[in-house]
Order: C-alpha cells, then sequence, then structure tokens
C-alpha cells in the first residue's frame, strides 16, 4: 500500500511538473526561513547546557526600590547578600561570587598584552563545569592573587611553554598562575578568559547590603530542597536589612541559569556583555516564529489552492478509486503521501538557501554574531526532516480532506468547490489571507524603515557631524589630547565621561534647598570645550568658568530645562544651590532640552559637572577633512604613541547613534526579507493559478478574439476577480497595520513622525502591478494562440 501512494505521487508530480515546481520553490523558500528559526532556538536552547547541575543552579537578581518609587531589576547583586545566604539560608548546597570587569595588560617578559575575565571564588568550579586542565579546582583561586587562564590565554601570554606556577604582572600587581583550564564553551553566558580570586580585592565598602552594582551571585541549591521555602527566606532576609536603609529597597528573587539567556533582560551597573551575557527576549522569538509561521503559511497556501483548482481534472481519479473500493482514509493517505514528498524535496532546495542565509542573519547585528553560530548537528538535521513531514502533512491537510470526501456520483457528475462562507470558494478564501498577510508585510516594512530613517536623523538639540570619540580606555587623556592638537583636520577637541543620546547613561540624586524629596537626574562629566563643540543651546548663564583637579572639587553645574520644572526654579536659575550625590553645587548655566538618552525616552531632568582628571574619558575630535582615511591614518598614528598595546576604539557620533538602533534596524532587515519572500511566494501562486486559469478559458479568449474583444478587454477580463480579491486584502491589511502602529508601535517613541499614506499604498500598488503584469503576460500569451487551433483542440 505505501509502495503505490509513493508511485502514485511521484507519477502525480512529474506529470505536472510546472504545479510541482511552484509548490516545491515556494514550500523551500519559506522552509528556509524555518530551518534559520529552528537552527537558532536549538542554539538559544543550548546555553549552559554543559552544566552538569544546570538545572538546579541559580543567579540572585536585585529589584532595587529607590525612596521615590523609581525601581529596577538588576542581575547583580550584593557581597552581603551572598555572605547572608551561606550563613542564614537553609537548602543552599554552593554559593559563588563573581565580579565583573577584570582587565589589565599582563606582561610575561618582553611581552605586553591585553588580559580580561572575571574575579571567582573557589566555589565556581563547585557550581559550573568549567574543565580545569591542570591545578586543582578546589584550590586554584584560593590565594589572593592567583591566576587561572584558558588554554587560548595561556598561549598568548606563555606560547607552548609550560604556564602553571608561573608569574604574570598585570598593571600594578602579579598574579601566580594556578591552574590552566579549558577554553569557556561558546553556549554560556558567563565568557572570560582568565579568573583571578575574589580574595585579591581590597572589599571596603563593598561589603554594603546596598552596593550591588559589581557582583554577582550564583547559588545551587541541594537536590531535594523546597524552593519555596528557600524564596520564603530570601525574602525574609532581605527584609531584615531593609531596615536599615530607608532611602532603597532590595527584593532577592531566584533566576534560573537556563533562563538567564532566553529571558527577562535584567539591568546591570557595571560591565558589558560578558557580565549578563547574551541575551534574547522571548518575545522576539515569538514574533520571529509568528512571522516565519505566516511566511511558511503562505507557501501552504498555494499548495491548497493549486490542488483544488486542479480538483477537475483529478476528480474523476477520486472516483475510481472510490468506486473499485478506495476508502476515505486511503485517499487522504495518498493526498498526504505526495505533499510530504513535495515537501521533503522542497527540504533539500531550502537547505541549499538555508547555507546561503545562514551568514547573512548571523551578520544583521554585532548582538547575533556573538550570540548563535547556527551550525549543524545531529540534532538540527533531525529537527529538520520532522519539520519537512510536518510542513507536508500541514500543506496536504485541506486537499487530502477535501477530496476524501468526494462521492462517485458527485466525480462523475457535476462538481463545484466547497464554500467556506456564502459567496467565496476556499481556493478564494485563502488568496485573501495570502495577500492580506503580504501586504501586512510589506506594509509593516516601509512604515518601520521611514521611521528608522527618520530616528537617525532627529533633532537631537545637539550636534554630531564629523565628530569622532575616542574611548581612551582608562588612560589619562592629556597626552592623546597634545598630539591630536598637532593635526590639522581636527578643529576642536574636548573630554567627557560618557557619551551621550546612544543609551548610555550616568546618574544620581538631586536635591533642592529643603525639598524632602529628591529626584534622579541624568548626568555627565564634561569639560569647558564640550558645549561648544556639540553646539548646545545656553539660554541662561554661561559655561564652566574653573577647571577642578578632583571631584571633591567640582562646584559647578549646567542644569537643562527639565530640571528647573522638576524642582520649580524660576527662569533666572543663575547662582541657584542644589545638592547633587550630596555635593553642593552652583547652577552656572541653563541648557536647552535636548535628548540624553535614545528617542524612545521622555526627556527628563539633566544635569553636566565638570569633568577631572578622576573620570574615565572620551575624546571627542571635531574633524574637517577632504580625505578621512588620512586622516584616520594620523589619530591611529597618534594613538600609537600614547598606547602600542591596545588598538585604537573610536566612532564616529552618527554611526555609534545608528549602532545604538542596530536592534530596530535588525528587525526592519528581517521584516523586508520576510516580506519579500512573502511576496515572492504569493506571486508565485498566482502565477499557478493565472495559468491555470488561463488554460482552462483559453477556448472562451478564442472565441471572444474572434468576436473582436480587444487585449485589454481581455485582461480585464482574467484580472477582474483577482483585483476584487486583491482590493479586500487591501481593506483588511492597510487598517489592520494603521492601527496596529498607532496603537502599539509608535506610543514608544514619543517622538515619531505619523504615518503617511504613501507609506500604506506602497505595499498594494507593488502587489497590484505584480499581478497586472502576471496576469498581463499570461493573457497575451493566451490571446496571441491562432483561434483556429485552439478551438480545434479536444
Amino acid at each position: 500500500m505505501i509502495t503505490s501512494y509513493l508511485k502514485t505521487s511521484i507519477r502525480n508530480i512529474l506529470r505536472n511538473k510546472l504545479f510541482s515546481a511552484i509548490n516545491i520553490i515556494g514550500l523551500a523558500i519559506s522552509m528556509s526561513v524555518g530551518l534559520l528559526l529552528i537552527a537558532l532556538v536549538l542554539d538559544l536552547r543550548s546555553y549552559d547546557r554543559f552544566h552538569a547541575n544546570s538545572d538546579r543552579i541559580f543567579r540572585i537578581s536585585n529589584v532595587m526600590t529607590s525612596g521615590n518609587g523609581q525601581s529596577g531589576k538588576f542581575a547583580t547583586s550584593s557581597v552581603k547578600a551572598a555572605t547572608l545566604i551561606r550563613e542564614k539560608v537553609a537548602g543552599i548546597e554552593q554559593v559563588a561570587i563573581i565580579r565583573n570587569n577584570f582587565s589589565g595588560d599582563a606582561k610575561v617578559g618582553d611581552h605586553t598584552l591585553p588580559v580580561s575575565g572575571l574575579w571567582a571564588e573557589p566555589s565556581l568550579f563547585k557550581i559550573f563545569s568549567f574543565q580545569m586542565i591542570e591545578g586543582d579546582p578546589a584550590t586554584a583561586l584560593k590565594d589572593p592573587y592567583s591566576l587561572v587562564l584558558t588554554q587560548t590565554a595561556a598561549v598568548k601570554l606563555f606560547g607552548r611553554q609550560a604556564a602553571v606556577g608561573k608569574a604574570v604582572s598585570i598593571d600594578t600587581n602579579v598574579y601566580q598562575v594556578t591552574g590552566i583550564m579549558k577554553d569557556v564553551p561558546f553556549f554560556s553566558h558567563l565568557r572570560f578568559e582568565a579568573l583571578v580570586s575574589l580574595s585579591s580585592v581590597v572589599r571596603g565598602d563593598n561589603e554594603a547590603w546596598t552596593n550591588m552594582w559589581a557582583h554577582s551571585v550564583y547559588v545551587m541549591p541541594d537536590k531535594h530542597a523546597d524552593m519555596n521555602a528557600i524564596r520564603s527566606q530570601l525574602g525574609e532576609l532581605a527584609r531584615e536589612e531593609n531596615l536599615a536603609d530607608r532611602n532603597m529597597k532590595i527584593e532577592l528573587t531566584m533566576q534560573p541559569l537556563r533562563h538567564i539567556v532566553v529571558g527577562e533582560r535584567l539591568r546591570q551597573s557595571e560591565g558589558g556583555p560578558g557580565f549578563t551575557g547574551p541575551h534574547m527576549p522571548p518575545v522576539v522569538l515569538w514574533i520571529l516564529s509568528g512571522l516565519a509561521f505566516l511566511v511558511i503559511l503562505s507557501a501552504c497556501f498555494n499548495y491548497t489552492n493549486l490542488s483544488i483548482a486542479r480538483a477537475t481534472r483529478r476528480i474523476k481519479e477520486i472516483g475510481l478509486r472510490k468506486t473499485i473500493g478506495a476508502g476515505t482514509r486511503q485517499v487522504r493517505m495518498q493526498f498526504l503521501v505526495e505533499a510530504v514528498l513535495i515537501s521533503l524535496a522542497a527540504l533539500l532546495l531550502s537547505f541549499l538557501l538555508f547555507l546561503v542565509l545562514r551568514p547573512m542573519l548571523i551578520n544583521i547585528a554585532p548582538e547575533m554574531q556573538r550570540t548563535v553560530r547556527l551550525e549543524l548537528s545531529v540534532t538540527t538535521v533531525i529537527a529538520f526532516l520532522l519539520f519537512s513531514i510536518i510542513i507536508g502533512v500541514l500543506a496536504g491537510f485541506a486537499p487530502a480532506l477535501f477530496f476524501s470526501k468526494v462521492s462517485p456520483m458527485h466525480a462523475f457528475g457535476r462538481f463545484s468547490t466547497a464554500k467556506v462562507f456564502k459567496h467565496l470558494t476556499l481556493r478564494r478564501t485563502l488568496i485573501v489571507i495570502q495577500y492580506t498577510v503580504t501586504l501586512i508585510f510589506i506594509t509593516t516594512t516601509a512604515i518601520g524603515y521611514v521611521q528608522y530613517k527618520n530616528i537617525l536623523a532627529f533633532d537631537l538639540g545637539f550636534n554630531t557631524k564629523n565628530i569622532l570619540n575616542i574611548n581612551m580606555q582608562h588612560h589619562q587623556p592629556d597626552a592623546m589630547m597634545k598630539e591630536l592638537s598637532e593635526i590639522p583636520e581636527i578643529t576642536a577637541l574636548s573630554r567627557s565621561l560618557i557619551t551621550t543620546g546612544v543609551g548610555n547613561a550616568w546618574g544620581g540624586q538631586m536635591k533642592y534647598k529643603d525639598w524632602r524629596d529628591s529626584a534622579l537626574v541624568l548626568t555627565n562629566h564634561v569639560d569647558e570645550n564640550y558645549l561648544p563643540l556639540h553646539d548646545y543651546k545656553l539660554i541662561a548663564g554661561s559655561n564652566f568658568i574653573g577647571r577642578p583637579a578632583t571631584a571633591s572639587a567640582v562646584r559647578e553645574v549646567i542644569v537643562n530645562e527639565q530640571v528647573l520644572k522638576r524642582f520649580n526654579i524660576s527662569a533666572n536659575a543663575i547662582g541657584e544651590q542644589v545638592t547633587l550625590n550630596g555635593r553642593k553645587l552652583t547652577i552656572v548655566g541653563v541648557m536647552q532640552d535636548f535628548h540624553y538618552g535614545k528617542v524612545d525616552n521622555i526627556i527628563g531632568p539633566v544635569a553636566y559637572t565638570s569633568w577631572t582628571p578622576e573620570d574615565r574619558a572620551i575624546i571627542s575630535a571635531k574633524i574637517a577633512s577632504t580625505n578621512m582615511p588620512a586622516t584616520m591614518a594620523k589619530i591611529q598614528s597618534a594613538w600609537k604613541k600614547t598606547d602600542p598595546v591596545h588598538p585604537l576604539t573610536a566612532e564616529f557620533y552618527n554611526e555609534e547613534i545608528e549602532e545604538a538602533y542596530s536592534e530596530f534596524a535588525a528587525m526592519i532587515r528581517i521584516i523586508g526579507f520576510l516580506s519579500f519572500l512573502a511576496i515572492t511566494i504569493a506571486s508565485m501562486g498566482l502565477f499557478g493559478m493565472v495559468v491555470f486559469t488561463t488554460e482552462t478559458r483559453v477556448k472562451e479568449i478564442g472565441i471572444r478574439k474572434v468576436m473582436g474583444a480587444s487585449m485589454g478587454s481581455l485582461v480585464y477580463l482574467l484580472s477582474r476577480g483577482f483585483l476584487v480579491l486583491l482590493s479586500v486584502s487591501a481593506m483588511i491589511a492597510l487598517p489592520v497595520t494603521y492601527v496596529f502602529f498607532r496603537m502599539m508601535v509608535l506610543p514608544n517613541f514619543p517622538y515619531h513622525t505619523p504615518v503617511q499614506a504613501t507609506e500604506l499604498l506602497a505595499g498594494l500598488l507593488t502587489v497590484v502591478l505584480i499581478a497586472v503584469v502576471m496576469i498581463g503576460s499570461q493573457t497575451w500569451k493566451a490571446a496571441g494562440s491562432n483561434p483556429v487551433v485552439v478551438l480545434k483542440r479536444d
């Protein structure tokens, strides 16, 4: 029986080459998206699975609430929290504290190389399954200034020589190599090339309950521990400690290890991606899954439409099968097997497309490169095969159900297609749904692209053109500033703590006079050249007058208009005193409001204070050059004189802004790519339907041509039905897309531009143009046939 199904299916596929090709290519295009999504999900689910106890490892996260009601959830915790968990919480087998942001220049012999990693406790090796090659994991991180290197770091520093027991000078300290471990697997949210004993760090105020900014705490409960009891103990512990501080309350929560990469995004105060690790919000996966499903569904609709359209040709075959004894189940199986064979054929082509599209997806955003690899494995291949079979069953389900219900009487008599609604056949319903989805894709891409371009060109309230931001990487900027000042193309220089307008934030609590409550104010430390270089607009007062040498000597502050509104300070605010982080400052200037953060944030209170040599430095260089590569070569040379070890880290301001919205840009590119696939698949389906319709009406076209019908009237005759369906799709898709952006997307961007009619109609015009070209080409071909020859055919 199975052999019969296979033989019959292969014969039908080969007999109808055009329709089989349309189905195979359409399914292959859509399935390639599904394969990418499967590989992406499998990669994300692989994170931290190599740890033997991954199912019972948790990270302690802190929910911080300040006195004025502002709150945030952090991936970091205090050292004191870890100590109290060790001492007071029953059911916890191991606790490990990790401190982020260990970095420095490692000197071995005559070689100096940068090295980075984490401070950690010996218990890290008891919780996590990082494999030690040399050294004892129980004692390798016990003594101060102990250093464990990964294999790659050891080779980088010592070559092929033995490293254990050797000394490494990092900045002003000397560390002893006590162990060599295997390189950290790619699918680990913790990434480092070196581990340093946490006992090397001078604790000081690190022991405070509220100092939760630089450490991460991991716990491993007992195998049979009561998790509810542990959470209850953590809550009680937090309540006791919070009694000592009225301005900040901290709640301790437990985040499962497997939910760190795909889970709730937590904030961090110090460190980069290596601390909290790569992250993919679950909502993004749901969105991508939904979009991929719609594209695949479109291809399945093609299969259903073309299969049912050919019903008149296969209906007698079904009637004959049933007459000689085939049951409903056998007929269904025949069509399902045929659909699965087409899907498996499509899998081969989709796999080739997968290999082509994989690097494009990985390179679509920097974060994607750090997060996934999309490499093949046995699990991936099995998942691809199962996916192909499921798609085949999904595509063939409707035709199988449709044909299995045909009775022999109807098969050899007059037959009409099944009705879904009163005046719509199943085929027309599927075409409307398919083109509705396609129009939503295209319109969403058009609106999103326009909004993205408007964001990049948005007036931030200060100038970013031709400004290069150079990260001094903890070096004092004076030497570099001197080198840069000698480059003729650099017209101005300034120093700042951070780069604003790209999502970076630095802040503090500000109070005015005897007000009881304080407000969170975003800050930056800038020198006296910063405001004029970036063309900030001062509406009152002046720039900084003094240049303090230490942070304690800072006495001046420049605020924006929102600070005056927040504290109800009069417009004549010059000379007024405020307290910022406990330090009294005098307002010397008022800036016009500007965008400190991204444009999806409301403008809030901002205060700029003087940059001092105690601060880290970003040098902003304004460039006027007709030969930018040559100018950058001069800047590169100036950097090498300042720091021969580390590479220059510099970016133009506009490029930083573009990178700040890279996730938004990546989403637009993905939706744009999917919209291209959707319109391609829908157009292929339409082409198949037009070919079929033209073939079935070729004699009618011949008679009309003999009777004097024009080419235009013939095109209108054949396209009228399709254009009506496209109009129905447009009446559904365009309002839905407009409402979606108006009510759900654009409110997240307070400074967006309204959706224009041209953005809504661009997709519709594209689809209509493609449809008219397809219908016109087939009508022209049919009309060009000799009516005498056509009418002689059986």
